[in-house]
């Protein structure tokens, strides 16, 4: 494959994905992912580091887009929650990265799939059941909410480790459903919680030989994280064109999918 058609692939690619993020309100690594493994043939560790990498801009962009729908001082409001769930996250992501480095690829695979389609079944989740809608918090306030958001940050920490991903898909219903706050401002508490712990994951990956496809793919890094961008700003314009119940479905079926004929028989 010549690079100019790698490239604009991957500019395609990156768009599309974006798209679907804006659309939804998230950054869409969880389908950048298999399209990583399936479509450009990244080994799986390689794919996981470089799309850890075009999450971190993502999100970082994410972040100042959403700046002025929630004010930094709601955000500073609910700093609890940031700093509860950022308190397992952070453990979880440095736990789970240092393993991904040592486990076989057989077995990173099994995982990924497994994750990826618990993802998809998350999505399928909150379309049929409207899971964002409640706003009373499923556990007052105190040690017990504190602990509960403790073992979620860890296992979200996880899974963001293991695909690369930001962690939005189960950090936003975790925030509205255990803290009882409004989707939007979730969204934005989500990303405070997301950078950081990407970073702490992506810290850890710079201990693997693995880590050198970012020079070896710059190419490639380059143009889908510009898709990716672009996308997302025209998803978010695009948004409430299809209804979200009908998006998220076939959204969750798409990964689904993908997620099993991709990494079934990755290698």
């Amino acid at each position: 494959m010549s690079s100019r058609l790698r490239s604009g692939q991957s500019f395609i690619a990156g768009s599309l994905i974006g798209i679907l993020g804006g659309l939804i309100g998230l950054g869409g690594a969880e389908f950048r992912l298999p399209v990583l493994v399936g479509i450009f043939k990244l080994p799986t560790l390689e794919a996981i580091i470089l799309n850890k990498a075009m999450s971190l801009v993502v999100v970082s962009a994410a972040l100042v887009f959403r700046a002025r729908q929630i004010p930094i001082d709601q955000q500073f409001a609910n700093v609890d929650v940031t700093l509860n769930l950022l308190a397992g996250s952070l453990i979880g992501a440095w736990w789970a990265a240092g393993h991904a480095m040592t486990m076989s690829r057989v077995w990173l695979n099994r995982i990924i799939m497994t994750l990826l389609a618990g993802l998809s079944l998350v999505m399928l989740s909150e379309a049929w059941f409207d899971l964002h809608n409640g706003v009373t918090a499923l556990v007052d306030a105190g040690l017990l909410r504190w602990i509960v958001g403790l073992i979620a940050g860890f296992g979200i920490g996880v899974v963001a480790a293991l695909l690369g991903v930001a962690g939005g898909e189960l950090l936003i219903p975790t925030i509205v459903l255990l803290y009882g706050l409004d989707i939007k401002l979730a969204g934005s508490l989500s990303l405070t919680v997301s950078l950081p712990t990407m970073i702490v994951g992506f810290a850890r990956y710079t201990r693997s030989d693995a880590f050198a496809v970012l020079q070896h793919e710059q190419c490639l890094f380059r143009w889908m994280v510009v898709g990716s961008v672009l996308g997302a700003a025209a998803g978010g314009l695009l948004l409430g064109l299809i209804p979200m119940n009908l998006l998220m479905t076939l959204l969750g079926l798409i990964l689904l999918i993908s997620a099993v004929k991709t990494f079934q028989h990755a290698h």
